[in-house]
């Protein structure tokens, strides 16, 4: 395990029980989890994407206020809804927000999950074209959004225009060298995994799987690792490939811990019905450091991932957050592997 990070929802909810009231308090409030999680030594702050809903929703400004105060942590995306997404005016957010925070970006993209609202892709202006569906239409942005952020030239240039022009073709501007290498695709099935190995992106695998084939879901992840390094292998691309997983954990280490999480201790694979089909979703870790080593230590996709996010409880406030990352990073983490 080279590197653990954690993985925030960014959820928002008026309730007097929450420490994250307002849109205003989930996003100065994931910032400074950042900074936090960068003091305590963890090497990445990666935010969830959701529309409609009160939760985080417009990752760049947030990516490029996390970049203006830290200087080391990675920061990501984990993940944003490509269906949404206009590849073009993404790459120059992406490229911008990537040069401001010297190159650390790591963008998790994905076809998308369920939505709060129908069709909701719909209302941002994008409509399948004929024959397409949603997931087509979200593959083929992704496509084009891998194709301008490689830096090359295809727009013709005005022959008067405004401002000099380089020679040739023009391309997106800003462009961030080496950011397509830290594209990241979240792949919900082993199928999708192998795509996104085929494509050059790094694989990105959450608590939840839309398939089940009767195994446990840690090794159902690892069969999605090893085939996604095998499609990659067979692409023949140049340089090395990234794998995270996402995990629910939380050692007991004060009275805190054990009344919020101490219920979860015998938590199990969960297995249900998603959009039509079967789904199978990852345990949550709750327990004493000690046992909590000897499960993960068992975990056969942890072990095959040089990444680590740690999906926390936002809504319980960035001091508590603060807590759960330092009590894995100093009871868990040495002993996994990690540094």
């Amino acid at each position: 395990m080279k590197n653990i990070g954690f993985l925030s929802f960014g959820h928002w909810s008026p309730s007097p029980h929450s420490a994250t009231r307002t849109a205003s308090d989930a996003l100065l409030q994931s910032v400074e989890l950042a900074v936090a999680a960068e003091e305590l030594g963890a090497d990445g702050a990666y935010f969830r994407v959701h529309h409609f809903a009160r939760q985080l929703a417009s990752p760049f400004p947030l990516l490029a206020a996390a970049g203006a105060r830290t200087s080391r942590i990675e920061l990501g995306t984990g993940v944003i809804d490509m269906r949404y997404e206009n590849p073009l005016s993404m790459a120059e957010d992406a490229g911008a927000a990537d040069l401001l925070s010297g190159g650390r970006l790591q963008l998790g993209i994905s076809r998308g999950s369920p939505e709060q609202v129908v069709d909701g892709y719909r209302y941002f202006g994008h409509v399948p074209s004929e024959g397409q569906d949603h997931a087509a239409m979200a593959r083929e942005h992704t496509r084009v959004l891998l194709e301008v952020l490689d830096g090359e030239g295809f727009a013709e240039p005005n022959p008067r225009p405004m401002l000099p022009n380089p020679p040739g073709l023009l391309r997106i501007e800003p462009h961030s060298p080496g950011l397509r290498q830290r594209i990241w695709w979240g792949a919900g099935s082993r199928a999708t995994a192998e795509w996104a190995g085929e494509r050059g992106m790094n694989l990105m695998s959450s608590t939840l799987l839309t398939e089940d084939t009767g195994v446990p879901f840690h090794q159902l992840q690892a069969e999605q690792i090893a085939l996604f390094r095998k499609a990659w292998e067979a692409a023949g691309h140049a340089h090395e490939p990234r794998v995270s997983v996402s995990r629910s954990i939380f050692p007991l280490v004060n009275d805190q811990d054990r009344a919020y999480f101490g219920h979860e201790g015998s938590s199990q694979d969960q297995v249900g019905m998603l959009e039509g089909g079967p789904a199978r979703f990852g345990k949550t870790y709750a327990g004493e450091p000690d046992q909590l080593v000897k499960e993960l230590a068992e975990d056969e996709a942890v072990a095959a991932a040089d990444t680590l996010l740690l999906t926390v409880p936002n809504q319980l406030g960035i001091d508590y957050n603060a807590h759960v990352l330092e009590a894995v990073l100093t009871h868990l983490a040495p002993e996994l592997g990690w540094r």
